[in-house]
């Protein structure tokens, strides 16, 4: 029942926002959702893992093996719980932001919602392909129509790199489906055939659906799509994007290829993970040079993804704990990022750092709190990140799926470092420093703002402090993957 809500409260509220034709009453409206939609996942939360209350499993296209089935466990809870907390956030702290015909552009945002907590909840493959389309169709209609100048070039690349990314996992999830004993596109039964399947098969089927969700995450060199769509898209999409979206990539790795095609995910566990290294430099030092807000925060969600990814294939426990943990922790962390991103540009005019400086004395509140998310962000001691890329690192070093554990994690730290030099360059630069023309005259965030950002602090400094919770609700979900993963020349 609570799997099924967590669809059916965005799904129709959004179709239903299509005819609020206020604007007022379409923010309200999208606002009332997304809160219902949080009481429910926290609802899950509290109860046990074997309640029947977080499983469902009904009729759905019964000619073609396929059901409506859906259910709760840590990693599902995990980033349900996330989308549950962005979505208010985002339209609370965007909430002067104007946007034409708005009614559409509320109800497409929980649409979007829907699906991703549809990917996130499916146990059916055919389910979670319908709800993977679901999510981001909208996000196509939202960043074409709201978007910045660019918006129609930087949308249309987003289709074709994710049109084409969802035909090859179709076809690999067709492939499965007609070699399961019983023409199931049940997760149990793809799980099935883990060993089953030759290992020449395991090679093609694993690239085909690898690159799906690589280029959602996304990782290099697949990324060429998100900065520009993370800079022409409205900021509420750009959120949804960094923050929840770029998940499903890593949720589908984890989910649903690793547990079903161990051995092609051993054999070419090296090959991706010399690509996540490689990106994970790369763009930090491509963040370094950056100039504008949007594009420095958008390079470092590629850092962080890279790292992320790297982790699922060392296929070790403690790491893949990290990861659930840290997609939890870096749609959080991004999210504030994005927000500051947001007050900044609509206070001034201007993404530019090189046209920023000194608002620390002008904006006291933004700073603290900034400075606050910005040291999360690369992974200060008590605050949530550490906790992730803790268990991230240890993960990779520890791995016994390669031979290049200890090359893969110093050239990993790297780019941590870097990641800390491109943070406090942009903190120095636009927060400290002298006022100029433009900033003297800037004037601090209102109640709302600072609300939204002290909530994302407050998650911040818990899950830093006190990460026990989400160790324990993750822990059990990452070692039965593991037993699913696990590989053995």
């Amino acid at each position: 029942m609570v799997a099924v809500l967590l669809i059916l409260i965005p799904l129709v509220t959004g179709l239903i926002g299509f005819f609020f034709k206020n604007e007022g009453l379409a923010k309200g409206w999208a606002l009332l959702s997304s809160l219902v939609t949080l009481v429910v996942v926290l609802t899950g939360l509290g109860l046990a893992k074997d309640s029947p209350m977080l499983h469902a499993d009904v009729a759905w296209l019964p000619d073609l093996g396929s059901r409506f089935s859906v259910a709760l466990d840590g990693l599902s809870l995990i980033l349900t719980l996330l989308t549950a907390i962005c979505f208010p956030l985002i339209f609370i702290s965007t909430w002067r932001d104007k946007y034409s015909k708005p009614w559409n552009f509320y109800a497409l945002m929980l649409l979007s919602q829907a699906g991703l907590l549809g990917v996130f909840v499916a146990t059916d493959a055919l389910l979670f392909y319908f709800f993977w389309e679901l999510a981001l169709i909208p996000v196509y209609f939202l960043a074409s129509q709201w978007g910045g100048e660019r918006r129609i070039q930087a949308a249309f690349k987003f289709f074709i790199y994710t049109f084409v990314g969802s035909l090859l996992m179709l076809i690999g999830i067709i492939w499965i489906y007609s070699h399961t004993a019983d023409h199931s596109f049940s997760i149990k039964s793809f799980y099935a055939l883990r060993d089953k399947i030759s290992g020449r098969d395991q090679t093609w089927i694993f690239w085909v659906m690898f690159l799906a969700f690589a280029i959602k995450m996304p990782i290099w060199p697949l990324h060429t799509w998100q900065p520009d769509a993370y800079e022409q898209a409205p900021t509420a999409v750009t959120m949804v994007l960094s923050a929840v979206m770029v998940k499903m990539g890593l949720f589908g790795l984890i989910r649903w290829l690793a547990p079903v095609v161990p051995l092609g995910t051993w054999a070419w566990g090296d090959t991706v993970s010399t690509a996540c290294i490689i990106g994970m430099v790369y763009a930090s030092l491509v963040a370094i040079k950056q100039d504008d807000l949007k594009r420095l925060v958008a390079y470092s969600s590629i850092a962080h993804m890279g790292l992320m990814c790297l982790a699922v294939f060392a296929t070790d426990s403690i790491g893949m704990q990290g990861v659930m943990i840290q997609m939890f922790n870096h749609g959080i962390n991004i999210l504030g990022m994005w927000i500051v991103v947001d007050l900044i540009e609509r206070q001034f005019g201007t993404r530019k750092i090189s046209e920023l400086g000194g608002l620390a004395s002008t904006a006291p509140g933004l700073a603290i709190l900034l400075v606050i998310v910005a040291l999360a962000n690369v992974a200060l001691p008590l605050t949530n990140a550490f906790v992730g890329e803790f268990l991230l690192f240890s993960g990779v070093f520890t791995s016994a799926a390669t031979q290049y554990n200890v090359v893969f994690t110093c050239v990993a730290a790297l780019s941590i470092i870097l990641s800390a030099v491109y943070t406090l360059n942009m903190i120095g630069k636009v927060f400290f420093g002298n006022t100029n023309a433009l900033t003297e005259k800037g004037v601090d965030i209102k109640l709302n703002e600072k609300i939204v950002l002290a909530a994302i602090v407050v998650i911040i400094v818990f899950v830093g402090v006190y990460p026990r919770p989400v160790l324990e609700l993750t822990k059990e979900t990452a070692n039965f993957l593991l037993t699913q993963m696990n590989y053995k020349p």
